[in-house]
């Protein structure tokens, strides 16, 4: 009976419109909530009597189907707090919540999330207010990162900070630059050695010394352009580690730069790169001395001796004063000696279709069969964006269109209910032709 048939349509449709405005409260409420993706309502018809011309109509009415809107992005919104990360682009935060960490079986469930106040507990474990702990690839001692597998969470470590820790930094390679006075290498010269001591750092964070000198070469006659360079290492009792023969050219257009470099005993002389292949007592170090004809290493000009620079890399035992990360997902702890260490690196999860993500609590989603698996991404490549610290994604919640929405749901649901009660009104007409 099409009477009936109307009345049931009433009834769906004030159905669908409390589902649209219970998607409209949530947005509202959530609206301040950062990472939070709002949801909506859609309508679709159901057809009931599909007869061409069969004089009766059957009304269907309406159902609703809701969805999150996870592939849409908020403004970035930037804080104080270097571990406020957001993620500018597609991509998400790998994450597990904190109850998990304590599983027998080892095992982590993989979440994500597009932003979070990570700040470190008791243990230095990073994580939010909500109990969410952030996931990463755990950096080598030289900082590089493992090849790790892209299709699983195998890899993946909870991020653990410790804000007492200390580090070294082991000098691995070093630029000496002097000038060797010319007129010590002619005949007649008293022939004076000149020395220069260098600090590195060991292993360990020691302070050691490389003691290098320089003998000039006297000839009986003219001039000899060459000096012999020893280099002694402290670490090793003072024990030689290089000996070497300079030879200086002294032509019009290369006069005092290294024409030749000897090995008398020690590491090589590398001529393409102009470097020296020390072996001192924590492991290899490469002293760059210049290559052939080059201005910016050991000269040979005029009379006096001079370092003109000297650069290494290393520093001494520090103390933690920073973690941040970079847009590459890279954690790095910088220490007080000025060396910057790399701790973690924060992969991007995606899925084929971020929209067919399970919902769950705190702006967290988890894999579905309607998503399709996640690979892990470095951050900007693929189709990834980049990581943002000092920021957090803001709600996808527009306040006016859903408050424009919220007008038209409440007129589609008064006009349902109106429907209704004219269905009523006529039922009770029907029952009153008997009277």
């Amino acid at each position: 009976m099409s009477i009936s048939s109307s009345l049931n349509a009433g009834v769906a449709g004030l159905a669908a419109n409390a589902t649209r405005l219970a998607t409209i409260s949530d947005n509202i409420a959530n609206s301040a909530t950062y990472g939070y993706k709002r949801a909506s309502a859609d309508f679709d018809s159901m057809v009931i009597n599909q007869a061409r011309s069969a004089g009766v109509y059957s009304a269907g009415g309406v159902r609703a189907a809701t969805s999150r809107l996870i592939d849409e992005r908020g403004s970035l919104v930037s804080t104080s707090n270097a571990l406020d990360i957001a993620v500018s682009g597609r991509g998400m935060l790998p994450v597990t919540t904190q109850v998990s960490l304590g599983n027998i079986t080892g095992e982590q469930p993989l979440m994500m999330t597009t932003t979070g106040s990570f700040h470190t507990d008791s243990t230095g474990t990073l994580k939010t207010g909500s109990g969410l702990v952030l996931l990463g690839w755990p950096a080598n001692a030289d900082g590089s990162i493992s090849v790790l597998p892209r299709d699983t969470q195998a890899g993946l470590k909870p991020v653990v900070i410790n804000s007492n820790q200390t580090a070294g930094d082991p000098t691995t390679k070093m630029r000496l630059g002097v000038n060797l006075p010319a007129v010590e290498t002619k005949a007649g010269s008293a022939g004076s050695i000149q020395p220069a001591s260098i600090e590195y750092f060991g292993n360990l964070g020691t302070s050691e010394t490389l003691s290098v000198t320089f003998e000039p070469v006297v000839p009986a006659t003219g001039q000899s352009n060459q000096w012999r360079m020893v280099i002694k290492d402290s670490a090793q009792g003072n024990a030689p580690i290089g000996d070497y023969t300079l030879t200086f050219d002294a032509s019009r257009g290369n006069g005092g730069t290294l024409a030749n470099v000897h090995v008398n005993s020690g590491g090589a002389y590398d001529s393409g790169t102009g470097t020296l292949a020390l072996t001192v007592d924590g492991g290899a170090l490469e002293m760059a001395i210049g290559k052939i004809g080059d201005t910016n290493g050991l000269t040979q000009l005029s009379d006096s001796f001079a370092t003109t620079s000297i650069t290494k890399d290393g520093s001494p035992v520090g103390n933690l004063t920073a973690v941040e990360v970079d847009e590459n997902g890279y954690i790095r702890a910088t220490y007080d000696t000025g060396f910057i260490r790399t701790l973690y690196q924060i992969p991007l999860v995606d899925v084929p279709n971020p929209n067919g993500l399970t919902t769950l609590n705190n702006q967290t989603f988890q894999v579905s069969p309607d998503s399709g698996s996640f690979f892990l991404w470095d951050a900007g490549d693929g189709p990834t964006g980049a990581v943002v610290g000092y920021a957090r994604e803001g709600s996808t919640t527009d306040v006016a269109a859903e408050l424009t929405n919220l007008i038209q749901t409440q007129r589609a649901y008064s006009s349902n209910a109106k429907v209704i009660q004219t269905v009523d009104e006529m039922l009770q007409e029907t029952t009153n032709i008997k009277r």
